[in-house]
């Protein structure tokens, strides 16, 4: 039987932190959160965000800078509004520019962590649809 990557994501190199209670309006589902940098001297936050199976945040924009996703734990998913979405695992990274559409989050059957490097300001929009959601496969063509 294949593991859905909770002692992975649970037990990584970085804490999983607490329950993300501050964004939960802007998540579906169950997602934790660990401030890893958080200086008003520097112009990025680095965080270590995690998801329980299925849960992913609300599409949305990051107004005046960028993110920057390393994936530290699990299966996830990327998509930017327009584009296929892309499946994640450890090692991946993604770099998401000033102004684009998109959203994060874990796979249906796999826990799923990331460390966020973001700078600007977030725009959150509507959450991602159960039947957007729902269609992705990990067989699909992520090219």
């Amino acid at each position: 039987m294949m593991s859905n990557n909770e002692d992975a994501v649970k037990q990584g190199l970085f804490a999983i932190g607490d329950k993300n209670l501050k964004f939960q309006k802007y998540f579906t589902g169950q997602t934790f959160h660990n401030s890893l940098v958080k200086d008003p001297n520097v112009n990025v936050t680095v965080s270590n965000v995690s998801f329980e199976p299925g849960s992913r945040n609300n599409w949305h924009i990051h107004h005046n800078g960028y993110q920057i996703l390393l994936v530290t734990g699990g299966e996830g998913w990327y998509q930017e509004e327009g584009k296929k979405a892309r499946l994640l695992k450890p090692g991946d990274v993604v770099v998401t520019l000033d102004g684009i559409k998109h959203w994060h989050g874990a796979t249906k059957d796999s826990w799923f962590s990331h460390i966020a490097i973001t700078a600007g300001t977030p725009i959150w929009e509507e959450p991602v649809s159960d039947a957007e959601y729902n269609q992705l496969s990990k067989e699909q063509d992520n090219d």
